[in-house]
């Protein structure tokens, strides 16, 4: 019998990383929901395990060294990391009126927690026989429709936009040191997706946001890498 695969999906107390949850759980993996809110983790959990997953809380602040250490400590191994939790960063956004504490912020979490929790666990990674890492990013993050002016660029936005294309950037870094190896790296687009991030403003469910999420975890062994994927497929850099 073949093992378990056990998943890490950060941000995963609600809106889109719960979902992505939802369906790995279905799947029959075993999934780590990554949360830095000891309630709401534990909520999340709960219900998770009430729909028949095997679901199990990590307490992760991915702006912490010592969270991500604590949450490393966790786990034997790992076979998929989502790196879901993101911010807005704040308000105002708009150039001339960001502060650079409100780009800072959203860097912290969407950029630097990625890389930090990217590099502690890749050790567990290497390990698997079939390693997946998926970014959670945006539309936003696209500089090709950003200088397009498309409808999917949203409004201006000095922290959270360009904090979602430095993400992009940093994927691709990835991908190039990780090309000799089995893992996957990709960049998940949900769409417009209605969480609380957005006020909830968003035109699609958290579960279609979450499609993609799930689509990139379980690609082949053969599937694309270095890639930033929608649901109706690549994304333009």
């Amino acid at each position: 019998m073949s093992e378990q695969t056990i998943a890490l999906v950060t941000g995963a107390n609600k809106g889109i990383g719960y979902e992505i949850a939802v369906g790995l759980g279905a799947l029959g993996w075993r999934v780590g929901v990554g949360a830095r809110d000891d309630a709401r983790r534990e909520e999340a959990v709960e219900k998770l395990r009430a729909g028949g997953a095997d679901a199990f809380g990590v307490a992760l602040d991915v702006t912490s060294d010592s969270s991500v250490a604590a949450a490393v400590a966790q786990f034997e191994r790992l076979d998929v990391l989502i790196n879901n939790a993101g911010i807005t960063g704040g308000m105002a956004q708009e150039p001339g009126r960001a502060d650079l504490d409100t780009v800072r912020t959203a860097v912290e979490t969407n950029v630097l927690g990625v890389i930090r929790v990217t590099d502690a666990f890749l050790p567990l990674l290497r390990a698997s026989a079939s390693p997946r890492i998926v970014n959670m990013s945006s539309s936003v993050g696209s500089l090709a429709r950003q200088s397009q002016g498309t409808d999917a660029t949203g409004p201006l936005s000095m922290a959270y936009a360009p904090s979602k294309t430095f993400l992009n950037a940093v994927t691709v870094q990835y991908a190039k040191a990780l090309a000799d190896t089995n893992i996957l790296i990709n960049l998940g687009c949900p769409g417009f997706t209605a969480t609380d991030l957005n006020g909830f403003r968003g035109h699609r469910t958290p579960t279609q946001g979450a499609a993609i999420g799930i689509h990139l975890a379980t690609l082949p062994d053969d599937g694309p890498t270095g890639g930033f994927f929608d649901d109706n497929g690549v994304v333009p850099w």
